[in-house]
């Protein structure tokens, strides 16, 4: 199984496709990536070559920002809208939707499984 950026790639899968199992690689910059490199897209992974492999990390690294330094430029991205105090910062930091979505129902994603909250169910009215 080949290795790019320290992640195992499916080796039955065309090398645009196994490119994809890395994080912030999608199939636009997974095919392009091919073809700058002028390497076939549908050959499988493990016809790659080491030169292939080596020219594939090279060029990921100069281009994409992907993998580990990704997760941590958008871990620090949400930190700094949680430190501004901003409406969005202050929507992660209760864990609701953050992008305007309802939230009156249809948000069990992100506000997690249902709380019963008590009500007056079962209080009768005893004015009369």
């Amino acid at each position: 199984m080949p290795r790019v950026q320290g992640v195992d790639i499916p080796n039955d899968k065309p090398a645009y496709v196994s490119l994809q199992y890395l994080h912030g690689v999608g199939r636009t910059n997974a095919i392009e990536a091919c073809h700058k490199l002028k390497i076939d897209p549908l050959a499988k992974a493990r016809d790659l070559s080491d030169d292939d492999i080596q020219r594939i990390n090279n060029y990921l690294d100069a281009e994409l920002v992907i993998e580990g330094r990704l997760r941590r430029q958008t871990q620090t991205n949400i930190q700094r809208l949680r430190d501004i105090q901003c409406y969005r910062g202050i929507r992660h930091r209760r864990g609701l939707p953050v992008r305007g979505q309802r939230t009156r129902t249809n948000a069990r994603t992100r506000k997690g499984s249902k709380k019963t909250v008590a009500g007056k169910k079962g209080v009768k009215d005893m004015r009369h």
